[in-house]
């Protein structure tokens, strides 16, 4: 088990966002968070990646206690945070926006993610090379971002709603490119509310609502169920 989190509670101020919430990721999964806008997925994501720290429960990233560590220590570890405003430096070009994010982890084995590794992985970016990140469309910072955060060479990455706003090709697109990244054996975690792109990449699925997990299983199960899907996700 790489992340199990259990039972957090997490406030903005006095109010009450996260009840009890509850979900766990295993090396080389692809797990998705799926909610309506609202439900507290966003919430979930920042207080795994410690930047809202949840009020109580555990948040355990391989076996150690992260809830209360600071953003820094959390990626320190191996957790990688791909926001939805996706934060790219719009005066850097693509390639130096991936270069200031390179990092090897001490413990790291096998081959480091480097600018020509993603440029295979996202050939659109190769041909923007020099481009600054500021002129890049929606879909081609979403997948900087990614290429960005890769470039830490992350035990698990974290995609929050990765396909919000961007043009159903882009969306194909960006989902094959996830896909790839499980052949490659990475571990994602992606919160959405997209449940079309949900059942193309991901292995199992939660369902948050009113910040409780509603619901927990294969993304098979939940294709199947009906109830849960026009109850929780307007289908």
């Amino acid at each position: 088990m790489i992340l199990e989190v259990k039972g957090i509670h997490t406030y903005y101020g006095t109010s009450h966002i996260l009840f009890d919430v509850f979900l766990s990721v295993d090396r080389g999964e692809i797990v998705c968070l799926l909610g309506r806008n609202g439900a507290g997925k966003t919430t979930t994501m920042r207080s795994i990646m410690g930047l809202t720290r949840p009020h109580s429960g555990s948040v355990q990233f391989h076996g150690e206690e992260m809830r209360g560590r600071p953003p820094y220590y959390i990626a320190q570890k191996g957790m990688g945070y791909v926001p939805d405003n996706r934060l790219i430096f719009p005066d850097l070009t693509v390639r130096q926006n991936l270069e200031i994010a390179n990092k090897i982890p001490k413990d790291f084995e096998g081959d480091p993610w480097t600018a020509d590794r993603i440029y295979e992985l996202f050939p659109l970016l190769k041909k923007l090379d020099k481009h600054l990140g500021g002129y890049l469309s929606g879909g081609e910072q979403q997948m900087l971002t990614v290429g960005r955060t890769l470039m830490g060479n992350p035990d698990l990455l974290l995609l929050d709603e990765p396909v919000e706003g961007l043009a159903p090709l882009v969306v194909r697109d960006l989902g094959e490119q996830i896909l790839k990244l499980k052949e490659m054996g990475e571990t994602i975690l992606f919160s959405e509310q997209n449940v079309k792109f949900a059942t193309m990449v991901a292995e199992r699925a939660y369902v948050i609502d009113k910040g409780r997990i509603q619901y927990q299983g294969s993304i098979e199960e939940l294709s199947a169920n009906e109830e849960i899907k026009r109850k929780y996700l307007m289908i």
